[in-house]
Protein backbone atom coordinates (compact mmCIF):
# COMPACT_ATOMS: atom_id res chain seq x y z
CA UNK A 1 0.00 0.00 0.00
CA UNK A 2 1.05 3.28 -0.48
CA UNK A 3 2.53 5.32 1.91
CA UNK A 4 2.09 9.13 2.99
CA UNK A 5 5.44 10.32 1.88
CA UNK A 6 5.33 8.29 -1.51
CA UNK A 7 1.93 9.81 -2.21
CA UNK A 8 3.10 13.38 -1.72
CA UNK A 9 6.24 12.74 -3.92
CA UNK A 10 4.10 11.10 -6.56
CA UNK A 11 1.53 14.42 -6.66
CA UNK A 12 4.36 16.92 -5.05
CA UNK A 13 2.17 17.52 -2.14
CA UNK A 14 4.74 19.78 0.14
CA UNK A 15 4.28 19.74 3.65
CA UNK A 16 4.86 17.66 7.13
CA UNK A 17 1.61 19.04 8.77
CA UNK A 18 -0.23 16.44 11.02
CA UNK A 19 -3.60 17.61 9.29
CA UNK A 20 -2.70 17.76 5.96
CA UNK A 21 -1.31 14.27 6.49
CA UNK A 22 -4.44 12.81 8.07
CA UNK A 23 -6.12 14.40 5.13
CA UNK A 24 -4.03 12.04 2.61
CA UNK A 25 -3.95 9.29 4.49
CA UNK A 26 -8.01 9.72 4.77
CA UNK A 27 -7.40 9.48 0.77
CA UNK A 28 -5.40 6.19 0.31
CA UNK A 29 -7.73 4.60 2.91
CA UNK A 30 -11.04 5.37 1.01
CA UNK A 31 -9.57 5.26 -2.52
CA UNK A 32 -10.20 1.30 -2.93
CA UNK A 33 -14.03 1.80 -2.08
CA UNK A 34 -16.57 3.39 -4.01
CA UNK A 35 -17.90 5.76 -1.24
CA UNK A 36 -18.37 9.29 -1.92
CA UNK A 37 -15.92 12.06 -0.99
CA UNK A 38 -16.54 15.52 0.34
CA UNK A 39 -13.55 17.63 0.27
CA UNK A 40 -13.93 20.78 2.22
CA UNK A 41 -11.09 23.66 2.56
CA UNK A 42 -10.78 27.16 1.69
CA UNK A 43 -10.31 28.47 -1.54
CA UNK A 44 -6.68 27.76 -2.52
CA UNK A 45 -5.93 24.82 -0.19
CA UNK A 46 -5.28 22.54 -3.02
CA UNK A 47 -8.52 20.45 -2.65
CA UNK A 48 -7.95 19.24 -6.43
CA UNK A 49 -4.87 17.00 -5.10
CA UNK A 50 -7.46 15.23 -3.20
CA UNK A 51 -9.88 13.50 -6.21
CA UNK A 52 -6.69 12.62 -8.08
CA UNK A 53 -4.99 10.88 -5.10
CA UNK A 54 -8.46 9.11 -4.67
CA UNK A 55 -8.97 8.17 -8.58
CA UNK A 56 -5.31 6.73 -9.15
CA UNK A 57 -5.39 4.26 -6.08
CA UNK A 58 -8.95 2.81 -6.99
CA UNK A 59 -9.79 -0.22 -9.12
CA UNK A 60 -11.55 2.75 -11.56
CA UNK A 61 -7.94 4.39 -12.35
CA UNK A 62 -7.45 3.40 -15.63
CA UNK A 63 -11.04 4.65 -16.44
CA UNK A 64 -11.87 8.56 -17.16
CA UNK A 65 -11.48 10.99 -14.64
CA UNK A 66 -13.53 14.25 -15.19
CA UNK A 67 -12.99 17.68 -13.13
CA UNK A 68 -16.13 19.70 -13.13
CA UNK A 69 -15.95 23.56 -11.67
CA UNK A 70 -19.41 24.02 -11.22
CA UNK A 71 -19.00 27.43 -10.21
CA UNK A 72 -18.02 28.52 -13.25
CA UNK A 73 -20.87 26.83 -15.70
CA UNK A 74 -24.16 28.63 -16.00
CA UNK A 75 -27.20 27.97 -14.48
CA UNK A 76 -28.78 27.55 -17.94
CA UNK A 77 -26.45 25.17 -19.09
CA UNK A 78 -24.81 23.05 -16.01
CA UNK A 79 -27.82 20.09 -16.51
CA UNK A 80 -26.40 19.95 -20.15
CA UNK A 81 -23.09 20.14 -19.59
CA UNK A 82 -23.38 17.25 -16.38
CA UNK A 83 -26.25 14.67 -17.61
CA UNK A 84 -26.05 15.65 -21.68
CA UNK A 85 -28.99 16.98 -24.42
CA UNK A 86 -31.17 15.12 -27.24
CA UNK A 87 -31.18 17.52 -30.35
CA UNK A 88 -33.91 19.83 -30.35
CA UNK A 89 -34.23 20.25 -26.75
CA UNK A 90 -33.75 24.01 -26.49
CA UNK A 91 -32.39 26.74 -28.70
CA UNK A 92 -28.79 25.90 -30.05
CA UNK A 93 -29.42 21.99 -29.16
CA UNK A 94 -28.45 21.37 -33.24
CA UNK A 95 -27.67 17.60 -32.27
CA UNK A 96 -27.15 15.27 -29.24
CA UNK A 97 -24.81 15.44 -26.54
CA UNK A 98 -23.33 12.78 -24.28
CA UNK A 99 -22.75 14.58 -20.54
CA UNK A 100 -19.93 14.15 -17.94
CA UNK A 101 -21.80 11.67 -16.27
CA UNK A 102 -21.98 9.56 -19.41
CA UNK A 103 -18.52 10.19 -20.87
CA UNK A 104 -17.37 8.76 -17.52
CA UNK A 105 -18.71 5.99 -16.89
CA UNK A 106 -16.70 3.38 -15.12
CA UNK A 107 -14.79 6.46 -14.23
CA UNK A 108 -14.43 9.01 -11.58
CA UNK A 109 -15.87 13.06 -11.60
CA UNK A 110 -14.59 15.78 -9.39
CA UNK A 111 -17.39 18.21 -8.91
CA UNK A 112 -15.53 21.81 -7.57
CA UNK A 113 -17.65 24.15 -5.77
CA UNK A 114 -20.54 21.69 -5.14
CA UNK A 115 -22.18 24.36 -3.46
CA UNK A 116 -23.04 26.23 -6.38
CA UNK A 117 -24.92 23.51 -8.04
CA UNK A 118 -28.33 25.08 -8.10
CA UNK A 119 -31.05 23.32 -6.82
CA UNK A 120 -32.90 21.85 -9.74
CA UNK A 121 -29.35 20.24 -10.50
CA UNK A 122 -29.13 19.02 -6.79
CA UNK A 123 -32.10 16.66 -7.13
CA UNK A 124 -30.77 15.19 -10.17
CA UNK A 125 -27.45 15.06 -8.62
CA UNK A 126 -29.25 12.88 -5.93
CA UNK A 127 -30.64 10.35 -8.27
CA UNK A 128 -27.32 9.92 -9.75
CA UNK A 129 -26.13 9.11 -6.42
CA UNK A 130 -28.81 7.02 -5.32
CA UNK A 131 -29.61 4.39 -8.12
CA UNK A 132 -26.70 5.68 -10.69
CA UNK A 133 -29.82 6.54 -13.11
CA UNK A 134 -29.78 9.81 -15.11
CA UNK A 135 -31.88 11.53 -17.86
CA UNK A 136 -31.04 13.82 -20.69
CA UNK A 137 -32.29 17.18 -21.15
CA UNK A 138 -35.09 16.71 -23.02
CA UNK A 139 -35.43 13.01 -23.03
CA UNK A 140 -37.51 11.03 -21.31
CA UNK A 141 -34.98 7.92 -21.35
CA UNK A 142 -33.77 6.80 -18.16
CA UNK A 143 -29.65 6.15 -18.55
CA UNK A 144 -27.38 4.07 -16.06
CA UNK A 145 -24.28 5.43 -15.35
CA UNK A 146 -21.55 3.76 -13.02
CA UNK A 147 -19.37 7.12 -11.71
CA UNK A 148 -17.52 7.57 -8.62
CA UNK A 149 -18.34 11.29 -6.99
CA UNK A 150 -15.96 13.29 -5.32
CA UNK A 151 -16.84 16.95 -4.71
CA UNK A 152 -15.37 19.84 -3.14
CA UNK A 153 -16.63 22.91 -1.59
CA UNK A 154 -15.37 26.21 0.49
CA UNK A 155 -18.48 27.31 1.60
CA UNK A 156 -20.09 26.49 4.88
CA UNK A 157 -22.60 23.51 3.64
CA UNK A 158 -24.91 23.53 6.92
CA UNK A 159 -25.27 27.59 6.82
CA UNK A 160 -26.22 26.44 2.51
CA UNK A 161 -29.00 24.47 3.99
CA UNK A 162 -30.48 26.60 6.48
CA UNK A 163 -31.16 29.06 3.60
CA UNK A 164 -32.32 26.80 1.69
CA UNK A 165 -29.93 27.03 -0.70
CA UNK A 166 -28.73 23.25 -0.73
CA UNK A 167 -30.31 20.34 -0.15
CA UNK A 168 -29.78 18.49 3.14
CA UNK A 169 -30.15 14.70 1.65
CA UNK A 170 -27.70 15.87 -0.79
CA UNK A 171 -25.10 16.68 1.79
CA UNK A 172 -25.20 13.22 3.62
CA UNK A 173 -25.07 11.35 0.71
CA UNK A 174 -22.05 13.23 -0.72
CA UNK A 175 -20.12 13.74 2.64
CA UNK A 176 -19.93 9.48 3.36
CA UNK A 177 -16.43 10.68 4.21
CA UNK A 178 -15.14 14.12 5.05
CA UNK A 179 -11.66 14.72 4.26
CA UNK A 180 -10.67 18.76 5.53
CA UNK A 181 -7.76 20.40 3.61
CA UNK A 182 -6.16 22.66 6.86
CA UNK A 183 -5.84 26.60 5.57
CA UNK A 184 -2.30 27.63 4.60
CA UNK A 185 -2.15 29.73 8.03
CA UNK A 186 -2.56 26.65 10.19
CA UNK A 187 0.82 25.27 8.25
CA UNK A 188 2.81 27.90 9.43
CA UNK A 189 6.49 24.96 9.59
CA UNK A 190 4.85 24.69 5.93
CA UNK A 191 5.35 27.88 4.35
CA UNK A 192 8.64 28.87 3.85
CA UNK A 193 9.31 24.94 2.09
CA UNK A 194 6.66 25.74 -0.14
CA UNK A 195 8.06 29.08 -0.90
CA UNK A 196 11.29 27.49 -1.41
CA UNK A 197 9.71 24.80 -4.35
CA UNK A 198 8.13 28.00 -5.95
CA UNK A 199 10.93 29.85 -5.85
CA UNK A 200 12.88 26.87 -7.20
CA UNK A 201 10.30 26.07 -10.03
CA UNK A 202 10.12 29.95 -11.27
CA UNK A 203 14.09 29.85 -11.17
CA UNK A 204 13.94 27.19 -13.71
CA UNK A 205 10.84 28.59 -15.93
CA UNK A 206 12.76 31.84 -16.18
CA UNK A 207 16.12 30.90 -16.06
CA UNK A 208 17.65 33.04 -13.39
CA UNK A 209 18.58 32.14 -9.62
CA UNK A 210 16.31 30.93 -6.94
CA UNK A 211 15.46 33.37 -4.64
CA UNK A 212 16.81 33.43 -0.74
CA UNK A 213 14.76 34.65 2.29
CA UNK A 214 17.02 35.97 5.43
CA UNK A 215 15.76 35.34 8.72
CA UNK A 216 13.54 38.35 9.34
CA UNK A 217 12.13 37.19 5.77
CA UNK A 218 11.07 33.87 7.00
CA UNK A 219 9.36 35.72 10.15
CA UNK A 220 7.12 37.67 7.80
CA UNK A 221 6.43 34.94 5.77
CA UNK A 222 4.94 33.07 8.36
CA UNK A 223 2.75 35.25 10.29
CA UNK A 224 1.26 36.93 7.18
CA UNK A 225 -2.15 35.71 7.56
CA UNK A 226 -2.46 34.06 3.62
CA UNK A 227 -6.19 34.48 3.10
CA UNK A 228 -5.87 32.98 -0.69
CA UNK A 229 -3.44 30.60 0.89
CA UNK A 230 -1.41 28.65 -1.59
CA UNK A 231 -2.63 30.00 -4.61
CA UNK A 232 -1.64 33.57 -2.90
CA UNK A 233 1.71 32.46 -1.73
CA UNK A 234 2.69 30.89 -5.30
CA UNK A 235 1.41 34.51 -6.81
CA UNK A 236 3.52 35.95 -4.82
CA UNK A 237 6.87 33.95 -5.47
CA UNK A 238 6.43 34.59 -8.73
CA UNK A 239 6.17 38.34 -8.78
CA UNK A 240 9.11 38.33 -7.06
CA UNK A 241 11.37 35.85 -8.88
CA UNK A 242 10.67 38.37 -12.51
CA UNK A 243 10.46 41.50 -10.63
CA UNK A 244 13.51 41.67 -7.95
CA UNK A 245 16.98 41.63 -9.24
CA UNK A 246 18.50 41.10 -6.08
CA UNK A 247 18.17 37.35 -5.36
CA UNK A 248 18.72 37.68 -1.91
CA UNK A 249 15.34 38.58 -0.45
CA UNK A 250 14.76 40.32 3.07
CA UNK A 251 11.69 41.22 5.36
CA UNK A 252 11.24 44.83 3.89
CA UNK A 253 11.36 43.54 0.28
CA UNK A 254 9.09 40.77 1.10
CA UNK A 255 6.67 43.02 3.15
CA UNK A 256 6.16 45.48 0.06
CA UNK A 257 4.59 42.84 -2.72
CA UNK A 258 2.07 41.67 1.05
CA UNK A 259 -0.91 43.45 0.77
CA UNK A 260 -2.09 44.94 3.22
CA UNK A 261 -4.07 42.84 5.88
CA UNK A 262 -6.80 45.70 6.02
CA UNK A 263 -6.60 47.40 2.76
CA UNK A 264 -9.77 45.05 1.02
CA UNK A 265 -13.00 46.10 1.42
CA UNK A 266 -15.41 45.18 4.29
CA UNK A 267 -17.37 42.53 2.42
CA UNK A 268 -14.03 41.23 1.34
CA UNK A 269 -12.48 38.71 3.77
CA UNK A 270 -13.47 38.46 6.91
CA UNK A 271 -17.83 38.51 6.44
CA UNK A 272 -18.53 36.89 2.89
CA UNK A 273 -21.65 38.57 1.75
CA UNK A 274 -24.62 35.89 0.04
CA UNK A 275 -26.85 36.81 -2.34
CA UNK A 276 -29.19 38.00 0.52
CA UNK A 277 -27.17 40.91 1.77
CA UNK A 278 -27.41 43.68 -0.32
CA UNK A 279 -31.46 43.46 -0.34
CA UNK A 280 -31.44 43.00 3.68
CA UNK A 281 -29.25 46.43 3.87
CA UNK A 282 -32.44 47.71 1.87
CA UNK A 283 -34.84 46.18 4.08
CA UNK A 284 -33.18 48.45 6.94
CA UNK A 285 -32.93 51.32 5.29
CA UNK A 286 -36.50 51.51 4.58
CA UNK A 287 -37.12 50.28 7.87
CA UNK A 288 -35.31 53.57 9.01
CA UNK A 289 -37.46 55.79 6.49
CA UNK A 290 -40.62 54.40 7.83
CA UNK A 291 -39.90 55.27 11.11
CA UNK A 292 -38.43 58.56 10.39
CA UNK A 293 -41.42 59.37 8.16
CA UNK A 294 -44.05 57.81 11.45
CA UNK A 295 -41.89 60.25 13.38
CA UNK A 296 -42.77 63.48 11.25
CA UNK A 297 -46.30 62.80 11.00
CA UNK A 298 -45.99 62.77 14.60
CA UNK A 299 -44.98 66.09 15.12
CA UNK A 300 -47.28 67.28 12.36
CA UNK A 301 -50.18 65.85 14.82
CA UNK A 302 -48.76 67.75 18.37
CA UNK A 303 -47.82 71.21 16.53
CA UNK A 304 -51.72 71.12 15.23
CA UNK A 305 -52.76 70.33 18.89
CA UNK A 306 -50.46 72.82 20.41
CA UNK A 307 -52.12 75.41 18.03
CA UNK A 308 -55.64 74.32 19.08
CA UNK A 309 -55.57 73.40 22.81
CA UNK A 310 -52.17 75.07 24.13
CA UNK A 311 -48.89 73.96 25.52
CA UNK A 312 -50.29 72.37 28.60
CA UNK A 313 -53.22 70.48 28.56
CA UNK A 314 -50.85 69.31 25.59
CA UNK A 315 -48.60 67.93 27.71
CA UNK A 316 -50.94 66.59 30.19
CA UNK A 317 -52.43 64.29 27.11
CA UNK A 318 -49.80 63.71 24.74
CA UNK A 319 -46.65 62.95 27.49
CA UNK A 320 -45.79 59.77 25.54
CA UNK A 321 -45.54 61.52 22.02
CA UNK A 322 -43.53 64.24 23.75
CA UNK A 323 -40.97 61.86 24.84
CA UNK A 324 -41.07 59.70 21.71
CA UNK A 325 -40.23 62.78 20.19
CA UNK A 326 -37.97 64.87 21.89
CA UNK A 327 -36.77 62.50 24.39
CA UNK A 328 -36.62 62.51 28.46
CA UNK A 329 -34.20 64.11 30.46
CA UNK A 330 -32.57 62.75 33.53
CA UNK A 331 -33.61 63.58 37.05
CA UNK A 332 -36.07 65.69 35.92
CA UNK A 333 -40.24 64.27 35.75
CA UNK A 334 -41.79 66.99 33.68
CA UNK A 335 -40.02 67.81 29.90
CA UNK A 336 -39.21 71.63 29.30
CA UNK A 337 -41.36 71.69 26.56
CA UNK A 338 -42.49 75.59 27.13
CA UNK A 339 -39.89 77.39 24.62
CA UNK A 340 -39.59 74.39 21.60
CA UNK A 341 -43.06 74.21 21.00
CA UNK A 342 -43.73 78.05 20.88
CA UNK A 343 -41.23 78.05 18.20
CA UNK A 344 -43.06 75.18 16.61
CA UNK A 345 -46.71 77.02 16.81
CA UNK A 346 -45.26 80.36 15.37
CA UNK A 347 -44.11 78.43 12.40
CA UNK A 348 -46.54 76.29 12.05
CA UNK A 349 -49.03 79.22 12.42
CA UNK A 350 -47.14 80.98 9.62
CA UNK A 351 -47.12 77.68 7.21
CA UNK A 352 -50.56 76.00 8.07
CA UNK A 353 -52.22 76.27 5.02
CA UNK A 354 -49.00 75.05 3.00
CA UNK A 355 -48.62 71.75 4.80
CA UNK A 356 -52.06 71.21 3.90
CA UNK A 357 -52.23 72.16 0.56
CA UNK A 358 -48.61 70.30 -0.53
CA UNK A 359 -49.79 67.47 1.44
CA UNK A 360 -49.65 65.51 -1.76
CA UNK A 361 -46.18 66.65 -2.61
CA UNK A 362 -44.41 65.97 0.68
CA UNK A 363 -45.74 62.48 0.57
CA UNK A 364 -44.17 62.62 -3.55
CA UNK A 365 -41.06 63.98 -1.88
CA UNK A 366 -41.15 61.52 0.70
CA UNK A 367 -41.21 58.93 -2.09
CA UNK A 368 -38.39 60.23 -4.33
CA UNK A 369 -36.23 59.86 -1.62
CA UNK A 370 -36.78 56.62 -1.12
CA UNK A 371 -36.26 55.31 -4.84
CA UNK A 372 -32.55 58.03 -4.34
CA UNK A 373 -31.87 55.90 -1.44
CA UNK A 374 -32.37 52.45 -3.55
CA UNK A 375 -30.45 53.97 -6.41
CA UNK A 376 -27.39 55.27 -4.35
CA UNK A 377 -26.89 51.69 -2.77
CA UNK A 378 -27.26 50.20 -6.58
CA UNK A 379 -24.21 52.60 -7.44
CA UNK A 380 -22.20 51.98 -4.26
CA UNK A 381 -22.94 47.91 -5.24
CA UNK A 382 -21.69 49.03 -9.09
CA UNK A 383 -18.66 50.63 -7.44
CA UNK A 384 -17.66 47.89 -5.55
CA UNK A 385 -18.06 45.61 -8.43
CA UNK A 386 -15.90 47.68 -10.41
CA UNK A 387 -13.36 48.21 -8.15
CA UNK A 388 -13.23 44.63 -7.63
CA UNK A 389 -13.18 43.67 -11.60
CA UNK A 390 -10.45 46.44 -11.82
CA UNK A 391 -8.02 45.19 -8.87
CA UNK A 392 -8.47 41.97 -10.31
CA UNK A 393 -7.49 42.80 -14.15
CA UNK A 394 -11.21 41.63 -15.31
CA UNK A 395 -10.83 37.80 -13.64
CA UNK A 396 -14.78 37.29 -12.52
CA UNK A 397 -13.09 34.41 -10.66
CA UNK A 398 -11.09 36.35 -8.69
CA UNK A 399 -13.30 38.99 -8.49
CA UNK A 400 -16.89 37.23 -6.73
CA UNK A 401 -14.32 35.44 -4.53
CA UNK A 402 -13.11 38.51 -3.16
CA UNK A 403 -16.73 40.44 -3.08
CA UNK A 404 -18.43 37.34 -1.11
CA UNK A 405 -20.23 36.15 -3.85
CA UNK A 406 -20.47 33.20 -6.49
CA UNK A 407 -19.07 33.84 -9.69
CA UNK A 408 -22.72 33.31 -11.52
CA UNK A 409 -23.75 35.65 -9.28
CA UNK A 410 -21.43 38.21 -10.02
CA UNK A 411 -22.06 37.76 -14.23
CA UNK A 412 -25.45 38.20 -13.05
CA UNK A 413 -25.43 41.07 -11.64
CA UNK A 414 -22.59 42.43 -14.63
CA UNK A 415 -25.37 41.74 -17.07
CA UNK A 416 -27.98 43.54 -14.74
CA UNK A 417 -25.80 46.42 -14.86
CA UNK A 418 -24.23 46.51 -17.93
CA UNK A 419 -20.91 47.06 -16.80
Amino acid sequence: MDTVQAIKQRFEIIGNEPKLNRAIEKAIQVAPTDISVLVVGESGVGKESIPKIIHSLSHRKHGKYIAVNCGAIPEGTIDSELFGHEKGAFTGATGTREGYFEVADGGTIFLDEVGELPLTTQVRLLRVLENGEFIKVGSSQVQKTDVRIVAATNVNLFDAIEKGKFREDLYYRLSTVDILLPPLRDRKDDIHLLFRKFAADFASKYKMPPLKLDEGAVQVLQKFRWSGNIRQLRNVAEQISVLETNRDITAAILQSYLPSEGSNLPSVIKNKKSDGDFSNEREILYKVLFDMKSDLHDLKKLTLELMENGSSKVQETNKNLITKIYGSKENDSEIDFEEEPRTALIASQSNEESYQENDDNYLFAETVEEEEEVLRLEQKEIEMIKKSLEKNKGKRKAAADELGISERTLYRKIKQFDL
